[in-house]
């Protein structure tokens, strides 16, 4: 099961210069607003002129929250280790998520969120959410524009059913395919073989 990274450093900086950013901004806008008014040809400036109202950091409410990942912006592949598993070998993948549009996005990629489908044939022979383990349903990832999140992922060759029985019987050897399905989004089917 995958666990929570730390963020980029590229993140905290954009997070930094947006903190940093906008009293800057307003700061520069009074400056600007009231060196214009006092350089009119009126000898006695107004009252109102000379009073600079103070400049306040954004509130938490002030800032914009950021959106969920649209599914037309996020790509996603999940890549077979190996063409063939051998006898007694999980099946090892990568699993990517990324970020194709021009804006940073949240995505939970937690096991209640994030598919993962194992078939063979007409087979449906195990799924991640049939047995969700503790700790695992939540994975909030921010992702910048452009930004790729890698992670492994093995499947260690059990059968599973909705509900989460036990004693099913084992997959045999064939040709498998899994396939990745997070927030309307959906991977190429990855094809392998269990030998």
């Amino acid at each position: 099961m995958s666990e929570s990274r730390r963020l980029p450093a590229r993140v905290y900086w954009v997070r930094r210069l947006v903190v940093l950013g906008i009293p800057l901004i307003l700061v520069a806008v009074v400056v600007w607003l009231v060196a214009g008014r006092g350089s009119d040809d009126d000898p006695a400036p107004d009252a109102e002129t000379t009073s600079t109202p103070p400049a306040t950091d954004p509130t938490p409410s002030e800032t914009p929250a950021l959106a969920s990942c649209a599914p037309a912006g996020l790509a996603l592949a999940m890549t077979p280790d190996a063409v063939s598993f051998a006898a007694g070998v999980s099946a090892t993948f990568t699993v990517s998520i990324t970020n194709t549009s021009a804006e940073a996005c949240l995505v939970d990629a937690g096991e209640v969120q994030r598919e993962i489908v194992i078939t063979s044939g007409s087979d449906r022979v195990w799924s991640n959410r049939d047995c969700v383990a503790a700790g695992t349903e939540k994975r909030t990832l921010l992702l910048p524009a452009g930004g790729n999140d890698t992670t492994p992922f093995a499947w260690n060759r059990i059968r599973s059913a909705e509900g989460c029985p036990q004693g099913l019987p084992a997959p045999g050897a064939g040709t498998y395919s899994a396939q990745l399905n997070l927030a309307g989004a959906s991977a190429a089917p990855a094809v392998f073989g269990l030998g």
